[in-house]
């Protein structure tokens, strides 16, 4: 038995379920389906018209961020397949390069999509502007953030960064994740990495890293937060190492 729902915005949902045992049936059949909702909040959402994603997304001062990480896929791309000229997209964990079956794995739904450098750029320019001007993987309407811009969130949010941004209890960080309250509604969540060379992903469930438009003096800038760390901090990575999976956190234009 599949079950199709219709979310009325041109995207549907099947649900296959096992038949009913003890007897047979003809024609067509009703069903009463209850879907229950992970929270009672409402967001802003953003729908990106490239693959029909959603992002939810909240003011923080004076930027407005996307509350989950970029999700676009066109392409993934085993943990062992680096490359530090062209683009790479890679899902935590997944080891396979089919897409749809990529996008019905957990990993994908909750971090979304790990990108190297020049994935995440999409060919532009660096940039440490305010606002970068950098549209990179982001789509229409949004940009990949400077160093400048994440230093603003960091200075806005102020002591404790960190525990302001990540997701509260222990459903996705390592616990105790003390001192978290998602104060911000960020809602950082511990993606991971695709780390440089041939891989492989590491960090799930107690870090995650985030690309910049940013890149002086042969290293670009990457903000991360650790299940330990009381605030927002910045890595400085050799620019000879493009081929880090990282994830790509957008802000509005």
């Amino acid at each position: 038995m599949r079950i199709a729902l219709n979310f009325n915005d041109g995207t549907w949902k099947e649900i296959t379920k096992a038949p009913p045992t003890g007897g047979t049936f003809e024609g067509t059949k009703k069903y009463v389906v209850t879907l229950d909702t992970a929270d009672s909040e409402w967001y802003d959402v953003f729908e990106d018209s490239r693959d029909h994603q959603l992002y939810p997304y909240v003011t923080i001062g004076s930027q407005v961020w996307m509350k989950r990480n970029l999700a676009y896929l066109p392409e993934v791309y085993l943990s062992d397949s680096g490359s530090d000229t062209d683009p790479r997209y890679y899902v935590y964990g997944f080891e396979r390069t089919n897409v749809a079956e990529a996008k019905i794995t957990a990993n994908y739904y909750t971090y979304g999509v790990l990108y190297n450098r020049p994935a995440a750029m999409n060919g532009a320019a660096s940039s440490n502007s305010n606002p970068s001007g950098v549209q990179g993987i982001c789509p229409d309407g949004w940009h990949l953030p400077s160093n400048a811009e994440w230093v603003d969130l960091r200075t806005h949010l102020g002591i404790e960064s960190s525990h302001k941004m990540r997701e509260t209890g222990t459903t996705h960080w390592t616990a105790p994740n003390t001192g978290a309250t998602n104060e911000s509604g960020f809602t950082a969540l511990p993606g991971g990495r695709r780390e440089t060379g041939t891989g492989p992903f590491s960090g799930i469930g107690n870090s995650t890293y985030w690309w910049t438009s940013t890149e002086e003096s042969s290293t670009f800038a990457v903000f991360y937060i650790h299940y330990d760390s009381a605030d927002l901090k910045c890595l400085y990575v050799d620019a000879n190492f493009r081929d880090y999976g990282f994830s790509v956190r957008c802000i509005k234009d």
